[in-house]
């Protein structure tokens, strides 16, 4: 159809040199002038074809005009409201008034309920007992003969302010046109063979290109914008988290090693072999290697002994320890297996063992606590990690089988439970989550234990967010530690501050393969 209509629009301006007004053009395959807006849609396709090749210009030029409604057509056909009132009633004097009900029965609910009002505006009608009468016996149905100009037409001699009343009436709507004015252009030719967009090897071999029009690029043209990159909500998080405490002065921990062995992810922190988390409803296990090298063996005899017998004031778990069971490689329930690693660590000078230097070590140089002159190796040190863990956990609306922790730990001489409660109200504030609540708990490794509680807004109740405590002599002291070294630590999950922040109530919608990558883009910053 455009090609048709684009030879028709040739073959006049080859004759006549100008088109002064499309919408007195007859398309191909109709009879009528193309008035619609429709036809000069595709009279507008045709004319960008061409003038992209510089074989006409044109002009745009606004039309405006209006039409009936379903509602005006109906009055064309059988008179305006007030008219049909007035012709249902009799004439004062004549016959019997008609009621309201008996009104709507004859003309309608519409006709009657907007038709009185108007015929009373005016003058044509008048209340007689309790019913209606007409007073005069001939009308001009105005509204009919106005929207009848607007049928033939599409305007109206009485003007503006008429079509105004009628379009709030809703008799009519406005409809804005485009009509085109078409000259020829630089290029003019009556052809409409499209010019090459692409120089092929077929072209070069057989020599064609040389005789070939080619179609001009515009380098003006806006090109498609590129997609950038975005930010997932988890790791602008992260990074507000990870901002909080580099704040406050901690130093973040290596936490590469998604696979350690049950040693250092359960034995160093004094978790029990028999301990419900190690059944493998809870824990990945690796099947292929499934055994991890040994650690240092006078450390892992003395976590051996402080389980198995007791030791350092403990009577341990008096329960059998298992080789097997220690060395068994799994994927980490949590980064306190990385912690743990870092303690053992700080305490190198404790146990005695040479250290070359600890100014660029996580301590940052920091001085002896031990209040002499006295050095006793230990250093005051605060660490932080925030990596992926995993378990084998039933997925719902808050848990996934793999998520991401945060875990800070403080080691200094002197710690008090009461200092832990208070250190984490400032943390949890500065991530804007003021509704904290704690509750005591119970973990192997830590006594006391506290679990943490935020309020979630979305889900209309408390949230458990993290756990705490104060790390058990148990796991200190056999990594070298004194009696008078308190650590403490915390977890919580990225994820549900994460949710919290952004007022999401299934954590399914912020991770996994369901989730759109619209909202990752749309996600806004988020500050705390």
């Amino acid at each position: 159809m455009s090609e048709e209509i684009q030879k028709r629009i040739l073959s006049i301006l080859e004759t006549d040199g100008s088109i002064t007004d499309t919408r007195e053009l007859t398309l191909p395959g109709q009879t009528e002038k193309a008035s619609s807006h429709e036809d000069q849609a595709a009279i507008l396709g045709a004319l960008n074809s061409l003038l992209s090749r510089e074989i006409i210009n044109y002009k745009s030029q606004d039309d405006v005009k209006h039409v009936l409604t379903a509602e005006g057509a109906l009055i064309v056909k059988d008179g305006s409201h007030e008219a049909r009132v007035w012709a249902a009633l009799p004439l004062k004097g004549q016959g019997s008034p008609i009621n309201p009900a008996q009104l709507k029965k004859l003309v309608g609910d519409e006709a009657a309920k907007v038709g009185q009002g108007r015929a009373f505006k005016n003058g044509w009608i008048a209340k007689e007992g309790d019913g209606l009468v007409k007073l005069v016996s001939e009308i001009n149905d105005t509204t009919r003969k106005q929207l009848e100009e607007v049928a033939a037409s599409t305007s109206l001699k009485d003007g503006e302010k008429v079509l105004a009343d009628l379009r709030k009436r809703k008799l009519i709507i406005q409809k804005k046109g485009q009509w085109f004015t078409v000259a020829r252009g630089e290029h003019f030719t009556t052809s409409i063979a499209k010019p090459e967009t692409d120089l092929t090897a077929d072209m070069l071999t057989s020599g064609s290109w040389k005789t070939s029009t080619y179609k001009k690029y515009n380098f003006d043209a806006a090109g498609v914008p590129t997609a950038g990159g975005a930010l997932h909500p988890l790791l602008k998080v992260r990074e507000e988290i990870r901002n909080i405490f580099l704040e406050m002065g901690f130093a973040e921990m290596p936490t590469s090693s998604f696979v350690e062995s049950g040693f250092w992810c359960f034995d160093a922190l004094f978790v029990p072999q028999q301990h419900p988390a190690r059944d493998l409803q809870d824990t990945f296990y690796l099947s292929d290697p499934q055994h991890s090298l040994p650690p240092e063996p006078s450390y892992y005899q003395r976590v051996a002994k402080v389980h198995e017998y007791g030791d350092f004031g403990s009577t341990g778990y008096r329960a059998p320890w298992s080789p097997g069971e220690s060395s068994k490689l799994l994927l980490r329930t949590h980064t306190t297996a990385s912690s743990a690693h870092m303690l053992y660590k700080l305490s190198a000078k404790l146990r005695g063992e040479s250290v070359e230097s600890d100014t660029k070590e996580f301590t940052h140089g920091v001085k002896s606590t031990t209040g002499d002159e006295t050095d006793d190796g230990f250093r005051p040190a605060k660490l932080f990690s925030i990596d992926r863990v995993f378990r084998n956990e039933t997925m719902d609306a808050t848990h996934l089988a793999e998520f991401h922790q945060v875990e800070g730990v403080v080691a200094d001489r002197g710690l008090t439970l009461a200092a832990l409660i208070g250190f984490m109200r400032v943390f949890f504030s500065k991530m804007g989550i003021d509704r904290v609540r704690f509750k005591p708990a119970y973990n192997p490794y830590t006594e006391p234990s506290l679990e943490i509680f935020a309020f979630h807004p979305m889900l209309d109740r408390w949230v458990e967010v993290g756990n705490s405590g104060m790390f058990r002599p148990e796991m200190l002291e056999p990594m070298g530690f004194p009696k008078d070294v308190r650590v403490y630590g915390w977890g919580l999950s990225l994820e549900r501050p994460t949710m919290i922040r952004y007022g999401i109530n299934n954590i399914r919608t912020l991770v996994g393969h369901k989730v759109p990558i619209e909202s990752i883009e749309k996600a806004p910053a988020v500050m705390f």
